[in-house]
């Protein structure tokens, strides 16, 4: 038996790549397809030993060590993960396999396909999200071609079985390996499998039966929906290929902020800001909602950071509009830093009451708070 290094032509130091290098080199080299000389099939069959025994790192190394009696005689199959060489063989012969011009410099005509789905990604405002709307969109998408109804073929004409699988769609090929002969049932490279070309291709698609075009659309958008809502159009995507049905649009929905609500689920959240008199006597304000401008009543004595509800203010349910979230309004109580002389000497004044009278006399004061305000 012929040293494996020497018979891939290969040094003792070669790494794996430089192996499956020669190998497949070699390989085509000596194939029984290819090379028709007496020995040329036992000498395929050496090297795609020396291959296998090489290609493995265990292997090799028992071989590196005790040469062929380290390998005990056994010539199992290599593991698949390590025929990488091999497996690349079959594919050189068969992907061409009726080769480039096969079909003629005919178009190929596929069979009938499905259309793939199509992703927009469309940027919609807070109040819209919020009410839904109808919205016009403009998508570009294949459809299919006018002139030829999807065929692919010139008005008039259709397509004719082909000439490589005679109307199957499928052609085979056998070959003898060093593990045994194989019989590889493929595609057939001329006609796509569906078994007919066409000879005359419609100009106006050029033979591929859709055109690429821009179409408007005007698409629901359902009250509730939030960023990361998918709407799905059906039927909207790319036109199906020779007869085949047509895919799908989704629409994938990006809500942008509000300056003064942010959204939690369906609750709207907002704060807002009043005076330490506002929340100590309490009074009713003007805030923003979804639903627009409304009345906000401040009780009296509210504390800082107190968060005040506003029923059915929120967001609709998606899929049930008519239940709604509500509003939480979180409320911060402003302190002044700076006090006028007058607004010192009420508070010095009425901390006084409080500390000469006790908390149970507080209504005596109400003329101060309404001096503070500056009402009576």
């Amino acid at each position: 038996m012929a040293d494996y290094y020497d018979l891939l032509g290969v040094g003792r130091d070669a790494d794996s790549d430089t192996l499956k290098r020669a190998y497949r080199r070699l390989a085509r080299q000596y194939h029984p397809d290819v090379n028709k000389d007496p020995g040329a099939e036992d000498r395929f069959k050496e090297i795609g030993r020396a291959y296998e025994v090489l290609g493995d790192p265990q292997t090799r190394a028992r071989y590196d060590q005790f040469g062929e009696a380290g390998l005990g005689g056994g010539s199992g199959m290599p593991d698949m993960g390590d025929m990488g060489g091999f497996a690349d063989l079959f594919e050189t012969f068969f992907s061409g396999f009726g080769g480039a011009g096969a079909a003629g410099g005919r178009t190929q005509r596929r069979g009938p396909q499905q259309g793939d789905d199509l992703r927009y990604d469309l940027t919609i405002e807070f109040g819209q999200a919020v009410f839904g709307q109808e919205k016009e969109i403009k998508i570009p998408h294949l459809e299919t071609c006018t002139g030829c109804r999807g065929t692919g073929a010139k008005p008039g004409s259709g397509p004719t079985n082909c000439s490589t699988c005679g109307g199957a769609g499928q052609v085979r090929r056998a070959t003898r390996t060093p593990f045994g002969s194989f019989t590889q049932v493929a595609e057939c490279p001329s006609c796509g499998g569906t078994g007919q070309l066409i000879a005359d291709p419609c100009s106006s698609c050029s033979g591929k039966g859709v055109n690429q075009v821009r179409k408007k659309l005007r698409i629901n958008i359902p009250a509730g929906v939030d960023t990361g809502t998918r709407l799905r159009v059906a039927g909207e995507g790319n036109a199906g290929l020779r007869g085949g049905p047509s895919g799908d649009l989704y629409v994938f929905l990006k809500v942008k902020s509000h300056p003064k609500l942010r959204r939690d689920g369906l609750t709207v959240i907002s704060e807002v800001n009043v005076s330490y008199l506002q929340a100590i006597l309490g009074d009713t304000i003007e805030v923003d909602t979804v639903d627009g401008s409304t009345s906000l009543e401040i009780p009296v004595g509210t504390q800082p950071n107190a968060v005040l509800t506003l029923e059915n203010k929120g967001i609709p349910k998606l899929g049930n509009p008519v239940a709604r979230g509500d509003q939480l309004i979180s409320v911060t109580v402003n302190l002044p830093t700076r006090l006028s002389e007058e607004e010192r000497r009420l508070m010095q004044e009425l901390a006084s009451h409080y500390s000469a009278r006790g908390r149970q006399h507080h209504h005596h004061n109400s003329g101060l708070f309404s001096r503070l305000f500056g009402q009576e």
